[in-house]
């Protein structure tokens, strides 16, 4: 990305401060437009209008910190291990479930190159469902999918006494 000239021109010109007000006007005038045209006074539209400013940005904004940061402690302190690696992540299903598949962050730190994290049947993984959409609209190219050698390494694992209670496929 460092060397990729679109990202230059955003931080060289600021551009992206630029993008960042934008989005919050048109989340604004989005709401405000929509509160007059349907027949809302004023007041009425520029509450609308703020109240997607509000929860369309800034709140989404708040809880996907919250997220990313559970990723990155509770999916190190709690969850299980499909993988022996040599740090403390775990697969968390409350995690992977709300994180779009973010959770199963013992399966990134085993492959981490790989654009699907969700290695098991339950491992829902949405973010690597809706690359796969991009890639079958032809919007997405070169996605990494797991190691094929990690798979054959956790079947041998599950035998040994630190993965015997994880379930199996």
């Amino acid at each position: 990305m460092v060397r990729d000239p679109f990202y230059k021109r955003l931080g060289r010109h600021k551009w992206q401060l630029w993008i960042i007000l934008l989005s919050w006007a048109a989340f604004f005038y989005g709401g405000f437009i929509t509160g007059l045209v349907t027949g809302g006074t004023f007041l009425e539209a520029t509450q609308f209008g703020l109240s997607l400013l509000i929860w369309g940005v800034f709140v989404r904004t708040v809880v996907v910190w919250h997220q990313t940061w559970a990723v990155n402690s509770i999916s190190h302190r709690w969850g299980y291990r499909n993988y022996a690696t040599d740090e403390d992540s775990r697969n968390n299903f409350f995690v992977g479930i709300v994180s779009n598949g973010e959770g199963w962050h013992n399966n990134h730190h085993a492959d981490p190159r790989s654009a699907k994290h969700g290695h098991r049947w339950w491992e829902l993984d949405t973010t690597f469902l809706i690359l796969r959409l991009l890639v079958l609209l032809g919007l997405a190219h070169d996605v990494v999918m797991p190691n094929p050698r990690l798979a054959a390494s956790t079947r041998a694992s599950l035998a040994t006494h630190e993965y015997q209670n994880l379930p199996t496929d």
